[in-house]
């Protein structure tokens, strides 16, 4: 796996591994996130989704060539956008 998601993926783990569906019932791990993502606490669900979304972005061909960064820290201009002009500084650039 790439490591890109992987810390996702450990934080993961370890939230499923303490829930009631693992311990108390006898469940795999696997179980309850396919079969029992609703008794999962919300953590582990955000987790989960996280994880998708990840995963999701190292196929996703823009993503890949941008960076697998969270929506979060983007910034407004696109990668690879332009910046904002002032234009009255840009038309006297030029002048002595």
């Amino acid at each position: 796996m790439v490591g890109s998601c992987q810390h996702i993926r450990t934080d993961l783990t370890d939230c499923v591994l303490k829930t009631d569906c693992y311990l108390k019932q006898g469940n795999s791990a696997q179980e309850c996130i396919t079969s029992h993502m609703a008794e999962l606490p919300v953590e582990c669900q955000h987790l989960y989704k996280s994880f998708v979304e990840c995963r999701r972005g190292m196929l996703d061909m823009r993503k890949r060539f941008r960076g697998n960064a969270p929506p979060a820290a983007s910034s407004s201009n696109a990668p690879g956008g332009t910046s904002q002009v002032d234009p009255t500084s840009a038309n006297q650039a030029g002048k002595p």
